[in-house]
């Protein structure tokens, strides 16, 4: 189920997913945060994750999930990209046991994918697990 609320993401107490470029430069946007509160980089580029993957850190009894969409930080992600990542992270939630996960409207910031396709992407992707997308 897709839920979409206001307010900060981080309010959040479930599992946190959002876009990254594969050199994991994380300087602008939502992305920025997320360095600024979870940092880990090094762990982050140690996994070796390519264009299509997801990166995955545990913090405390939630995992935070980095949906590698593009290959730099200045490229823009494709839709295939986009759900490749998405469906790494599905894999990753199913065999882990995550059933929660919220996210931003991923891809749709300055990444400028259009939120009705990426909308419908995760109700096809994320069938019977729970999505909340908050926005500002």
């Amino acid at each position: 189920m897709i839920t979409e609320l206001r307010g900060s993401l981080f309010e959040s107490k479930t599992s946190l997913a959002h876009c990254v470029s594969q050199d994991f430069n994380m300087g602008m946007g939502i992305a920025s945060q997320f360095k600024e509160r979870y940092g880990r980089v090094d762990e982050l580029l140690y996994q070796k994750k390519v264009v299509g993957d997801v990166a995955v850190i545990q913090e405390e009894k939630k995992y935070i999930y980095y949906l590698v969409t593009k290959k730099s930080y200045y490229g823009k992600p494709t839709y295939s990209s986009l759900r490749k990542s998405l469906e790494s992270m599905k894999h990753h939630m199913l065999k882990n046991k995550v059933n929660d996960v919220s996210i931003p409207r991923i891809g749709c910031g300055l990444d400028r994918l259009k939120w009705d396709k990426v909308l419908n992407m995760l109700t096809d992707i994320f069938d019977g697990l729970n999505i909340t997308v908050y926005s500002l």
